[in-house]
């Protein structure tokens, strides 16, 4: 057979240092028949049984499949986790960890949340029964006045999405977990592993767009979930099949292989991203500049206790109107107009119209989604020419 079983097969332990477990963990060879170095990819549906209900770890793909165990156990270790689930986006990650919930459980999450996410809980969850509180998590009052009887759990990204806000992990994690039974979740799609590991902050799930950073080359549609806790894991494997949110193994292949590269791409992204941050900061044309690395972000020391690096997104105020935010981003040579962020190349998008258009206009004004912050995922080309190409946009919108 192409693959031995999983119980049978040798386990790398997990490294101290992020690189080393990016490339060897789940990755071993011992587990291959063949010995293959670099894992296969296992398009088989469904896998022979000596007896039944007797196999070697697979039986059905939905279930579980050699490919997608190999990513979901690397990505574990390099989030400083136990236990790794695979998804089909990140927004199925989402409605995996939602259905941890019960009708007339509570979720308080930050005010300043996906676009998908805050539809998500407002207009889909809702409808099941799931109350969800957006909340400035920011100000630790304000969130742990949120926290009702039937709270369960607390829904965080930091940095979040478009304003690049920095929550402190650590001190929300403890005021929730003074509590019982409320599960502190943190979407770490906009850091990445390499930048910040919310378990070991106090988080109890991790959960990311692998579309993003970790796959790295916006050519995969994925999720994946994280967590140290084996009941937890326990709910969500079965939950995970049992909703079969569930990513190809094809899909799995080229996420594991972009995880192995991922620490030396954001090393570039944030490279890149601290020039450009700089550079808008002193441009006559922009307004004011989101970036975590600033000296001048309102949470710059929250995030230098908390992340190891500061990630390769920046978003900023353009001077005018709608009008100039659209005629900079049509004029845009390297930077590309589009969704989506964290792979190699640079994107630019106006989240008021794009990302965020769904949420409601009195809701994006109060978060300041306004019509003229531009967000930038910095890709990895040059700095000299991504700094170039925003200075030419720039004097060519006004």
């Amino acid at each position: 057979p192409l693959f031995r079983s999983h119980v049978m097969a040798s386990k790398r332990p997990s490294f101290p240092h992020f690189a080393t477990n990016a490339l060897h963990v789940g990755q071993e060879p011992e587990q291959w028949n063949s010995r293959a170095v670099v894992p296969p990819i296992s398009l088989s549906t469904t896998f022979k049984q000596d007896s039944p209900g007797v196999h070697h770890g697979y039986e059905y793909s939905r279930s579980g499949n050699p490919t997608r165990s190999v990513f979901e156990r690397c990505l574990a270790s390099c989030e400083g986790g136990k236990h790794g689930l695979a998804t089909a986006s990140g927004l199925a990650a989402t409605l995996l960890l939602t259905h941890l919930l019960d009708a007339g459980d509570h979720v308080v999450s930050v005010n300043d949340v996906y676009g998908g996410t805050n539809r998500y809980f407002s207009k889909i969850a809702s409808r099941f029964h799931v109350e969800a509180s957006f909340v400035d998590c920011t100000d630790i009052a304000k969130f742990e006045a949120a926290l009702k009887d039937n709270t369960k759990m607390i829904w965080l990204e930091s940095p979040t999405n478009p304003t690049l806000t920095v929550i402190d992990i650590e001190a929300i994690a403890a005021a929730a977990h003074k509590r019982p039974n409320i599960i502190v979740v943190v979407d770490n799609t906009f850091a990445s592993p390499y930048c910040q590991r919310p378990l070991d902050l106090g988080a109890d799930i991790v959960m990311h767009s692998v579309t993003k950073y970790i796959n790295g080359h916006s050519d995969v549609v994925m999720g994946v979930i994280a967590t140290k806790s084996d009941e937890l894991h326990d709910k969500m494997r079965f939950l995970q099949n049992a909703l079969g949110t569930i990513p190809s193994p094809f899909d799995c292949f080229l996420a594991n292989r972009g995880l192995k590269t991922l620490h030396v791409r954001m090393k570039q992204h944030e490279q890149n991203a601290a020039a450009v941050a700089k550079f808008l900061e002193s441009h006559s044309l922009v307004q004011k500049v989101y970036y975590p690395g600033l000296p001048s972000h309102p949470q710059h020391e929250v995030a230098k206790r908390q992340m190891k690096g500061f990630g390769g997104m920046v978003s900023f105020e353009i001077k005018g109107n709608i009008e100039n935010s659209r005629a900079f981003l049509k004029q845009l040579k390297v930077f590309t107009l589009a969704e989506s962020l964290g792979g190699f190349e640079s994107l630019a998008e106006l989240p008021s119209v794009m990302t965020h258009a769904s949420v409601s206009e009195e809701e994006r004004k109060r978060l300041g989604v306004t019509d003229t912050l531009i967000r930038l995922s910095v890709g990895i080309e040059d700095e000299e020419d991504l700094v170039a190409d925003l200075d030419q946009a720039l004097k060519a919108a006004t």
